[in-house]
């Protein structure tokens, strides 16, 4: 959730001087808030999930009206579940071509994607702390994954990568809007788009094509219930439709 990405070619992020300083804060807010453990769909990753979903998200709430974004870092979303989940039982998807991970939140598909054989692993945000979780979920699976902060949604230089996978980003109309005009500029520059969705109502399902369905566990505790079915998509090359 809530993120965006780049070509995967071309690094942006470093982490020198306040940066690297805000990072290591980051990081230890991560290290402190989550505990590292495998996830339910995917028991082969292990990423750092806080054990108390609502202490969490009430601890940040003040937070949240400044301009930091709600942990998404801090859960394994069905639709990253269903993407990871799909990724490592259909390898080929993804084995030694440049991935894109687009709003990665914990990093889940990224990880799955690395261990899937990928050649090079982007992962995108625009929480630093979610920077973090990546960096050190990358790090706890023994894989490489860049992590970059930034929003790139709206870049019309922003370049491509052979595959870009994206977990549960229609989840609002205003996100589906500007998602779905960024991942059509990729299908027509060559990039193939999966995407994870656990059956969000802006998800426009005529421009996708149905690769697999699974009954993901996700948290009660936010998503009031305990499996969520979950859908992974192709997106089919295309333009936007004129009313977005």
């Amino acid at each position: 959730m809530a993120g965006t990405g780049v070509d995967p070619r071309r690094p942006r992020r470093t982490r020198t001087g306040q940066n690297h300083r805000v990072s290591e804060i980051s990081e230890a807010f991560v290290r402190l808030h989550a505990r590292l453990g495998p996830v339910a769909f995917v028991p082969e990753v292990r990423l750092h999930q806080a054990d108390e979903p609502i202490g969490l998200w009430e601890l940040t709430e003040g937070e949240f009206r400044s301009a930091q974004p709600p942990p998404f870092w801090a859960f394994a979303w069905a639709g990253g579940q269903a993407l990871a989940r799909y990724v490592l039982d259909h390898p080929e998807t993804v084995a030694g071509r440049r991935v894109l991970d687009l709003a990665s939140g914990s990093g889940l598909v990224a990880v799955a994607a690395a261990r899937a054989g990928a050649a090079a692993v982007r992962a995108v945000e625009i929480d630093e702390r979610a920077v973090a979780a990546v960096a050190l979920n990358a790090e706890a699976n023994g894989v490489r994954v860049d992590a970059e902060l930034g929003d790139v949604l709206d870049d019309p230089d922003a370049g491509t990568a052979e595959v870009l996978l994206a977990g549960d980003v229609f989840y609002s109309e205003a996100m589906a809007n500007r998602m779905l005009r960024f991942l059509l500029r990729a299908t027509r520059a060559g990039t193939r788009v999966l995407v994870g969705d656990p059956g969000r109502a802006f998800l426009p399902r005529d421009r996708f094509t149905e690769l697999a369905g699974y009954d993901v566990p996700v948290p009660p505790a936010l998503e009031s219930v305990r499996v969520r079915h979950t859908t992974v998509w192709e997106l089919r090359p295309g333009r936007p439709r004129a009313d977005g």
